[in-house]
């Protein structure tokens, strides 16, 4: 019995060491990025309309390189729900820079997309090629599970809600807690790194006074089942769409640079570049009093889901908050709510819906907006959550009903 228990504890501490470094390597890799892309971003911002004519030359690239050097690094996020399932055994290391430079060229020639993906395949690949180094396979998935907490953290510098992101996203409806301890150890020093390398992060105090009555929790269901909708209906859309062209295109090439084409018309007709990029802009515009139209909301959601299934690189989440923020700010005034709160409230639930989580919503909230609005967040994100159909953006995760 007490060698036993030696074993785990050896085994928790070595476990320990390697988060550490993961978290430190991935949290640099992270701030790198990251500053890097907001520089990208900046450029693009001041030279949209020149740049813009290049988003179907930048896709050619992105595919051809997938095409020539990607091998399974195709399947992107798919390879990472692979492995952690069982049904892949190795993330080549080649991931990482193809997945960061296809996202800087999307980013740069305008396309609408986002930014965890990459960080969350930075992380998954290297704690991966650490875990097999350290000839730890029968802890394969301890490893990417930590990985993935440190790049969601690096990179949103949230490292309560990246932990539980990472302990729940690869099925649905399970934790996986044998990775709880080496993955919030490194979320927190993938935070800690990044930002004390720079890495910026979005912050907004609410100041909103609540007064809970029968009427405030009816319009927060109302608001949660829209939320739910809107999330599942941009899973479900997204599949759809890449699926479609898929079809209709057996080139990747040939599909990139059509759909691209269309895409340049799509950005320039819909607000000169106002959809393009990550969506910080109506993000910022929904908290600090700026222009926020009805429709910016839907524009931001279907140009994203042409602009991935086209095959351009880059996430989902960071324009699901814009998505969700501004649908909030939106519905503000219908419901008579607060926009800066309802908008809070988009910006976490409809992440939630789409990534099929619960828990990594709530903690969103209360890392960006304040732990004094939890109970608010978990109601609005329960029921997305209970709405939004078991739909994921995640295509290979799995559902623990379904396993069952």
């Amino acid at each position: 019995m007490f060698k036993e228990k030696l074993k785990n504890l050896r085994q928790l501490f070595i476990l320990g060491i390697c988060a550490v470094v993961i978290g430190t390597v991935v949290g640099a890799l992270d701030a790198g990025f990251g500053e890097i892309l907001i520089f990208l971003t900046g450029v693009r911002e001041h030279f949209f309309f020149p740049l813009i004519l290049f988003l179907p030359a930048a896709g050619v690239v992105i595919a051809k390189s997938y095409f020539r050097v990607g091998g399974k690094c195709v399947k992107g996020m798919g390879l990472i729900f692979e492995v952690g399932h069982g049904e892949e055994d190795v993330i080549p290391l080649r991931l990482i820079p193809l997945t960061v430079i296809g996202t800087w060229m999307t980013h740069l020639f305008g396309g609408s997309a986002g930014r965890e993906g990459v960080a969350v395949q930075i992380g998954a690949t290297f704690s991966h090629w650490v875990g097999r180094k350290m000839n730890m396979v029968s802890d394969s998935k301890i490893f990417l599970v930590t990985g993935m907490a440190a790049g969601f953290s690096g990179l949103f510098q949230t490292p309560v809600a990246a932990c539980f992101f990472a302990l729940e996203v690869l099925i649905a409806g399970s934790l996986q807690y044998t990775a709880l301890f080496p993955a919030i150890i490194a979320a927190f020093v993938a935070n800690v790194v990044s930002r004390g390398l720079g890495l910026e992060k979005f912050h907004y105090d609410l100041q909103t006074q609540i007064q809970m009555n029968p009427v405030f929790i009816i319009k927060m269901i109302m608001l949660g089942i829209i939320f739910g909708l809107v999330g599942a209906m941009f899973a479900h859309g997204l599949k759809l769409v890449k699926d479609r062209l898929n079809k209709i295109f057996e080139s990747p090439v040939r599909k990139i640079i059509i759909v691209g084409t269309i895409l340049v018309i799509l950005f320039i007709l819909s607000g000169m570049g106002r959809y393009s990029g990550l969506g910080t802009n109506l993000i910022s515009a929904s908290f600090h009093g700026n222009k926020i139209y009805q429709w910016d909301w839907i524009l931001k959601f279907v140009l994203t889901i042409i602009t991935l299934a086209a095959g351009y690189q880059g996430g989902e989440v960071t324009p699901l908050f814009a998505i969700g923020s501004s649908l909030g700010a939106a519905l503000a005034v219908l419901v008579g709510l607060p926009v800066e709160f309802a908008a809070a409230l988009g910006y976490t639930a409809v992440f939630g819906s789409a990534t099929n989580t619960l828990l990594a919503p709530v903690f969103i909230g209360a890392e960006v907006f304040g732990y004094s609005y939890v109970p608010y967040f978990f109601m609005v994100c329960c029921v997305a959550y209970v709405f939004n159909d078991n739909k994921s953006i995640y295509a290979a995760q799995k559902n623990l009903q379904d396993m069952l």
